[in-house]
Parts: structure tokens; sequence; C-alpha cells
């Protein structure tokens, strides 16, 4: 008789996510157990307890989850939970602080949908958060020319580096975005654009985006008025706007949802995997293939 799953979320908020605990449940969780405030030093003890009550034979069957809306604590705690491992003695975890990962793969799936993505141009507006950074990475490991746009040069050209780091070969540039200008020169002649700014702040008017000759497809990842790319509203989907493809935030939120389930329900398959940007992408790419 097979063991109930468990999945140990690990939360870095005051509150552990409500959002996180339903996608879990309805990913076929058995048993969820929530852990909020965790700090890394806080990691060892929860995952070890995780880890040890069970024989390397049913490890499979318990996993963890990294939430919480600080992405970069989320990273702390997913390599804090790395290091926790031994031998056989590992469990599957996925991290997905503020949805960082999730997002980032369905925006970037939406795009290759009506975009041979190798060679591509692509311009990523507000660049330099956690989600431009994970699609700028998805981008560039499929070929893609990368743009990462920010009001501050300096931190569009640290975010470019970061992530020519850790990808080989990554074609990817900071661009300034300071000015309409500047927005207009450097999205002149990209292929696809991607909006992943804060919320209610309008990143490029659509009086600059539709003069962009060479621009297919535009991703607006922003569910709060005024939307970052204008024109776009939330529930766009594979809409067609002055003779360009469209999506808003809602409409690659369901995709999205897909890919969080999947990604979920992927970790009781076996013990040790890392699911981070590029796994959770992969698990996207085989939905949309059918697998």
């Amino acid at each position: 008789m097979s063991k109930p799953k468990i999945l140990v979320q690990l939360d870095s908020d005051k509150h552990a996510s409500v959002f996180d605990a339903v996608v879990a449940v309805d990913s076929g969780v058995d048993k969820l157990f929530q852990y909020n405030q965790v700090s890394g030093d806080d990691v060892e003890g929860l995952v070890h307890g995780a880890m040890f009550t069970r024989g390397p034979e049913d490890l499979h069957q318990t996993a963890v989850f990294v939430g919480g809306s600080n992405v970069s604590e989320g990273e702390k705690l997913l390599d804090a939970t790395r290091k926790c491992f031994f031998g056989p003695m590992r469990v599957s975890v996925m991290m997905d602080s503020n949805g960082s990962n999730t997002t980032a793969a369905a925006a970037v799936l939406a795009a290759a949908r009506h975009v041979d993505l190798s060679g591509a141009k692509v311009l990523v507006l507000a660049g330099t958060g956690p989600v431009g950074l994970r699609a700028a990475r998805l981008l560039a490991r499929k070929g893609a020319e990368v743009k990462l746009g920010s009001r501050s040069i300096e931190r569009a050209q640290q975010a470019a580096e970061s992530v020519t780091t850790q990808v080989e070969s990554a074609k990817v540039v900071g661009v300034s975005t300071a000015s309409d200008e500047e927005t207009a020169l450097v999205a002149a002649d990209v292929d696809v654009m991607i909006a992943a700014g804060a919320t209610g702040i309008q990143l490029i008017s659509q009086a600059i985006w539709c003069h962009c000759e060479n621009l297919k497809v535009l991703v607006d990842l922003n569910a709060v008025p005024p939307m970052g790319i204008e024109g776009i509203e939330m529930m766009d989907k594979a809409k067609e706007l002055e003779g360009r493809i469209v999506y808003g935030a809602i409409g690659v939120g369901g995709t999205k949802m897909k890919i969080h389930k999947a990604a979920i329900a992927s970790l009781f398959e076996s013990t040790g995997q890392i699911l981070d940007a590029e796994e959770i992408y992969a698990i996207g790419e085989g939905l949309e293939n059918g697998n």
C-alpha cells in the first residue's frame, strides 16, 4: 500500500500562501504541512524531519515546495533545501516564490506559440525583476536575442550580466527605458515584447509599440490598471490587436496554473528533482506538446 503524498510548504511570509496551498490540494497532494516565516536556519530541521521518517524507497512520496512573496528569500530557502540532501536521502523540491517561475514559463510559452524564439529579438520591459530575469534566462536558452529593459541602465546591465553567467552563449543586453524616446528606440526592431513590471505602471504606450514594424507578439503580465503595455486587456488571450497577437495577465494565467499543478504532481514521480525556472518551463513545454 502506497504512502500518502506529503508536501512540505516552506514560506518566508508571515502567513503561508493560501493560493499555493489550494493549488497543492488540487494537484493531488494528500497531506500539506505549511510553515511560515521560514528562514534559512530553519530549513535543515524541517527537511530532515520530512526525510528521516520514511525510507529511501518511499521518499518519492514526500516533497518540498518553496514559496512566499520574497523571491530572493525563496532562492535562499531552495539553496538551503538542496544542502540537506545526501546519498539516497533526498526528496524533490519546487521553488515558485511569488509565482516567478511559473509566470515566466507561461509568458515565454505564450510567445513561443507564435514565434520561433531561436534568433528572435525580444524586449523584456522591467526585466530586472524576478519574473523578467527568469523570462530572460528561458528566452536566452531558446536562442533568442534578449534586451532587458529598466529605467536604470546600470541595473539593466547588471541583470544582463547575471543572465549571461547562467546561460552559456546567451545574447542578452541591458537597455534603458527611462524615457519614451529610449523605449521607442530599443523596441523598434523586436519580434516579441514581454512586460514584467510592477502592478499599475504603464511601461510602453500603444503609440510607440504600434509603430514597431517587426513586432508580432506582446505579453503583459500586469493585471492592475493601467496595464504595462497600453491597449492590452488582462483577459486577452491570443487576441489580435493592431495586427499583432497579444496576451494579458489573465490570458497567460490559465497556462501558469496548468504548469503549477503539473509541476507539483511531478514532484512525486521521483526523488531528488530540483524544479526551478528551466525545469518548470520544460514541464510547460510538455503540456503544450500534449505529453
